[in-house]
């Protein structure tokens, strides 16, 4: 479905370059717009997936990303490999390779994700995960935090109740600098919402 979206944009796109180019140059407009079409065929979704947060418009209207594997956003080489593996995907007809690459893999992987390190993931809704529990316990870290440290708490602290607690705990052992516990996280990470406010 998300490329059958993206599909239609780009046909879209393709109609208004044809129009384009066949008023601009009349009789010499082939050779444009087959440039044209080549590099928005190609390049739309690496563009989108690498300047979107790994998603095109499709996968955004259905709730999809691309990232890799680890989980860390995708990359320009990972995303540019996989969308050009795209025409293996398509062998011998029909989107064949892919959907067996697809119905092989644990994660329904086609052959580009496969090849470039990278997976299509569900995303959750962004509004109510970010809110952390406002309480009276707010903790400066004891540690210096980068800007991308202290996103990563305030983002634990969002999700930490949406995980088991198991889970919730296993994942703030990793911070053993700031606590290792999900009250100090939690609390670390109210201090950081208070500052931003402030």
């Amino acid at each position: 479905m998300a490329y059958l979206v993206d599909s239609s944009i780009r046909s879209v796109v393709y109609m208004a370059f044809a129009i384009g180019f066949s008023i601009w140059l009349s009789d010499t407009a082939i050779g444009p717009i087959m440039v044209a079409v080549f590099l928005v065929e190609w390049f739309y979704p690496v563009a989108f997936e690498v300047l979107w947060g790994g998603k095109t418009p499709g996968k955004a209207v259905l709730g999809l990303r691309v990232i890799h594997s680890d989980g860390t956003p995708v990359r320009f080489p990972a995303s540019l490999l996989r969308n050009l593996m795209m025409a293996a995907d398509f062998l011998p007809a029909g989107y064949a390779f892919g959907v067996a690459s697809m119905l092989c893999d644990r994660s329904s992987r086609r052959l580009g994700d496969l090849a470039a390190g990278t997976r299509v993931v569900h995303t959750a809704p962004d509004a109510a995960p970010h809110e952390i529990r406002e309480g009276p316990a707010a903790l400066p870290s004891p540690v210096a935090l980068s800007i991308e440290e202290q996103r990563s708490v305030i983002a634990y602290a969002g999700r930490a109740s949406l995980l088991s607690p198991e889970r919730a705990e296993e994942l703030a052992a990793i911070a053993a600098p700031l606590g290792g516990n999900r009250e100090t996280l939690e609390a670390i990470a109210t201090h950081l919402r208070r500052g931003e406010r402030a």
